[in-house]
This record gives structure tokens, C-alpha cells and sequence, in this order.
């Protein structure tokens, strides 16, 4: 089993995860995008239920790529 630390990169469209092991080598990664709303003009909006769904789901893909890892810490 190998330590890695998960890695949340938080962009406006976006949640990547990555995991990396202890020589910040990437072990593996995910991403997955999440829609903006645009109630007016010039205006941008995000739901936090989309964003939460999306990091959530990068993190099951980056962690079931990535096969036999522990968690030892997360950074976002």
C-alpha cells in the first residue's frame, strides 16, 4: 500500500485531484467540470452542491485509478 497525499485544485469550470506520493511524483488524477450559470449578463454563478458532486467524483476516479493508496493527508 502506498501514502499519498490528495490534492484538490479547485478551478471556475472545474475539480482535479490528484494523488501524489511522497516525492510528489503523481500517482494518479481526475478531473471533472461542473456547469456556470449565467442569471444576467456579466453575471456567474456556481451551485456548491455542483462543485461538492464534482470533487467528489474526481476523487473516486483518481483513487480507483490509483488502486491500493492510503490517505495521509489532503490539501485543497
Amino acid at each position: 500500500m502506498k501514502d499519498v497525499v490528495l490534492a484538490i485544485d479547485q478551478g471556475t469550470t472545474g475539480s482535479t485531484v490528484l494523488l501524489l506520493d511522497a516525492n510528489v511524483t503523481i500517482i494518479s488524477h481526475a478531473n471533472c467540470e461542473f456547469p456556470n450559470h449565467y442569471p444576467k449578463p456579466g453575471w456567474v454563478e456556481h451551485d456548491v452542491s455542483e462543485i461538492w458532486e464534482s470533487i467528489s467524483k474526481a476523487a473516486e476516479q483518481a483513487l480507483a485509478k490509483a488502486g491500493d493508496v492510503r490517505i495521509r493527508a489532503i490539501g485543497i
